[in-house]
């Protein structure tokens, strides 16, 4: 069982697409076997553990060094694409928690204080994961080559306006539970868009993982929404 960023157990999602390709030209994986004997045939020749790479069908299986083994592996660079969902993705979760920190006080409905809870609960330590993720590949500077992360917040698919906020800040009851699910439920439409566009034009495997996370857990909550509405 892999775990996520967050430490939690996780069952990781089938390869897609680049990463489909990249596993079967790789044999999937590579299994570090030191369970034989010393002059077993999993040793080098100098004695040390080899790592035994799985042969495509009709192939044998090879025999490397470590050192090999790690220049065998996929090269999973975060490109402009990784860097740009997570840094969008971190300002699209929090207006998700802006707005559900609302209902406690002002939702009148159990279903749609209960479904805030659970936003809140799935995009604050996802928020957290995406920083982490963030301080261990920092973005080129503007001007460095790179393309920085000069992002427009404000053009992101989904997101409130500052009107619309302000109007579910002054509802309450039905009117809040009301507006609540429409502009929640465009909120999630966003960042499942977001999500497709970084699973298409990514390239690292984490932020692969937290793009299927959101996929998954946002569709099943719009399904959830509509019903409700």
């Amino acid at each position: 069982m892999a775990k996520d960023l967050r430490g939690r157990p996780r069952s990781l999602p089938a390869p897609r697409g680049r990463f489909a390709a990249v596993a079967a030209a790789a044999g999937l994986l590579l299994t570090l076997s030191g369970c034989q004997g010393d002059q077993g045939p999993d040793r080098a020749d100098d004695g040390r553990a080899s790592v035994v790479a799985p042969g495509r069908p009709g192939e044998k299986a090879r025999h490397l060094t470590p050192e090999e083994a790690a220049k065998a592996k996929p090269d999973d660079s975060p490109n402009a694409a990784d860097h740009a969902y997570v840094s969008r993705m971190i300002e699209h979760h929090r207006q998700a928690l802006t707005m559900s920190a609302l209902a406690p006080e002002r939702a009148s409905a159990d279903g749609v204080k209960r479904l805030a809870e659970r936003i809140t609960a799935a995009q604050k330590p996802e928020i957290g994961a995406m920083e982490k993720w963030l301080a261990l590949h920092p973005a080129p500077a503007a001007g460095s080559g790179g393309h920085g992360q000069g992002h427009d917040h404000g053009a992101m698919p989904g997101m409130a306006t500052e009107r619309q906020l302000a109007d579910l800040t002054a509802a309450g009851g039905t009117d809040f539970d009301r507006l609540f699910l429409t502009l929640m439920t465009a909120h999630h439409e966003g960042a499942v868009t977001m999500a497709g566009e970084a699973l298409a034009g990514g390239n690292n495997v984490a932020v692969e993982e937290m793009a299927t996370e959101v996929v998954a857990t946002q569709s099943a909550e719009i399904h959830r929404m509509r019903t409700m509405g």
